[in-house]
């Protein structure tokens, strides 16, 4: 004759039966923690290609300045405002703002290259960008913070 089957006091079903929702609610903590950091990403991402577009640009602009207009007419170096034009294009070509203010140009062309002042080796020409860029992740205090991202590219002016 058989005995009657007593229940388990440890079975697997009994623990499951409490565990209901708990996966729910571990996801209602761990989606935002995800979704901020792929945002996060996306925003670092921009970041850096906004640093590149600007390297770009400085090195439009020194290769510019840098360059003689001719030969036959006394290699006259490029103005300043032929450089900034340069750059700007580069700028607006990748769709950045630059007339909105906060992103700074700066130009230094012959500066002197050489330890004796009256007898330079070579010049080169210093160009220098600097662009405000708002970082935005929500959720958290870098939010709308603005970061400002600057590069500088030195080229050898051509005799």
């Amino acid at each position: 004759m058989m005995t009657p089957h007593k229940p388990e006091r440890n079975h697997p079903l009994r623990f499951r039966l409490k565990e209901r929702g708990a996966e729910l609610v571990e996801t209602a903590f761990v989606l935002p923690l995800l979704l901020m950091l792929l945002i996060g990403v996306f925003w670092a991402a921009r970041a850096y290609n906004i640093y590149e577009t600007i390297t770009r640009a400085a090195r439009e602009g020194a290769r510019v300045a840098v360059a003689p207009t001719c030969a036959t007419c006394g290699n006259s170096f490029p103005a300043t405002t032929a450089v900034q034009t340069a750059v700007n294009n580069v700028l607006t070509s990748a769709g950045m703002n630059t007339t909105g203010g906060g992103i700074t140009v700066n130009i230094q062309q012959h500066q002197q290259l050489g330890l004796d002042p009256n007898n330079p080796v070579a010049a080169w020409t210093i160009v220098s960008i600097t662009y405000p860029y708002q970082f935005t992740l929500p959720f958290s205090s870098l939010n709308a913070t603005t970061i400002n991202i600057s590069t500088q590219v030195q080229m050898l002016e051509e005799q």
